[in-house]
């Protein structure tokens, strides 16, 4: 099965408390449903120091979020937009916005 959202995708949230915040797809897990996204779904983290070079403290990163509550951004309007497939004529299936018909595959 291919997959609607990958790696280096500008995705913009759906729902949830980071609701309309976009950013760019860092990793997806397909097998657990979930995205990581640079700068959406941040959480803070305790901690310890390790040894003379890494000190302690309270970080803040990325965690997480469920696919379905992302959508991909239409490069033609910039719009959350839903995906679809396409073959091209050489045979290679292609990633579509489905309002514009834009192919999203580079």
């Amino acid at each position: 099965m291919a997959a609607k959202i990958r790696k280096g995708d500008t995705v913009q949230v759906l729902t949830g408390r980071d609701k309309g915040k976009r950013g760019e797809v860092l990793a997806v897990t397909p097998t657990e449903g979930r995205a990581l996204v640079r700068g959406v779904h941040m959480v803070k983290r305790h901690q310890r120091p390790a040894g003379m070079n890494q000190p302690g403290g309270i970080t803040e990163k990325e965690s997480p979020i469920q696919l379905s509550n992302l959508a991909l951004l239409d490069p033609k309007s910039g719009k959350p937009t839903r995906v679809g497939f396409k073959l091209l004529e050489d045979g290679k299936k292609v990633r579509v916005a489905r309002p514009s018909g834009e192919v999203l595959d580079r």
